[in-house]
């Protein structure tokens, strides 16, 4: 049986320092050069070529960012991210078939441990975004599609370059990301098979309790680590 400390394994498969550059970019999708708005007759692509550098330059001249600071990265993702993502699909896809069986207060509770594990998962390797580069593949789309998969690279020097893809759907007025995929693991997927085995045994309630517990366990270990660095 899954518990909070095995909740994870997609962090331990792809890395802190792989899982960044996913937060990097996911920020980068959402942020604006000129405002904290994406162009809505934007492209799929063209959104994320004309805003990722912009952000990625933020992080890199925060350095309380770059300390993996949790207040400053919550204020950045609230402000730049999570508009522009629809973290409630996100979520409930994540859940699965269990989310319909969730009260609405069990969801939003899901909904907010859920980004709370995320956000605790990347804090500490925002440091570690510099000197990146995105290449972006084309998006072969017709005019009716709702939603695409946009296909990035991410190029370190001196380093194998990174896949990272992202799942967006199209709204009234812009597009807006819902699940990613880094090294061939798309986050959704991932999740559902660890969050369908604790509520099989444990219930909704259960797997809201794991994730505080995780998140608990993480939020103390950067305690510890910043106290001894």
């Amino acid at each position: 049986m899954e518990r909070a400390s095995d909740i994870s394994p997609f962090v331990r498969q792809a890395s802190p320092r792989l899982l960044t550059l996913l937060l990097g970019t996911l920020i980068c999708l959402f942020g604006s050069v000129q405002s904290a708005h994406a162009q809505p007759k934007d492209s799929p692509e063209l959104m994320v070529q004309r805003i990722s550098q912009d952000i990625l330059d933020e992080i890199k001249a925060d350095r309380s960012l770059q300390s993996g600071d949790i207040s400053r990265l919550n204020d950045l993702v609230d402000r730049k991210v999570m508009p522009y993502v629809n973290f409630q699909r996100m979520t409930a896809l994540s859940v699965g078939r269990n989310w319909r069986q969730a009260s609405p207060e069990q969801q939003r509770l899901l909904m907010n441990e859920f980004r709370t594990l995320l956000l605790l998962t990347y804090a500490d390797a925002v440091r570690q975004v510099t000197d990146l580069t995105f290449k972006i593949a084309p998006v072969r789309m017709r005019p009716e599609d709702q939603q695409v998969v946009v296909r990035t690279t991410v190029l370190r020097p001196g380093k194998e370059a990174i896949q990272l893809d992202y799942r967006l759907e199209k709204t009234a007025d812009s597009w807006k990301i819902f699940d990613f995929n880094i090294l061939g693991l798309w986050l959704i997927e991932h999740y559902r098979t660890q969050f369908n085995q604790i509520v099989s045994a444990e219930g909704i309630d259960g797997l809201i309790h794991s994730l505080r517990e995780k998140n608990e366990e993480l939020s103390h270990t950067k305690t510890l680590r910043k106290a001894t660095s």
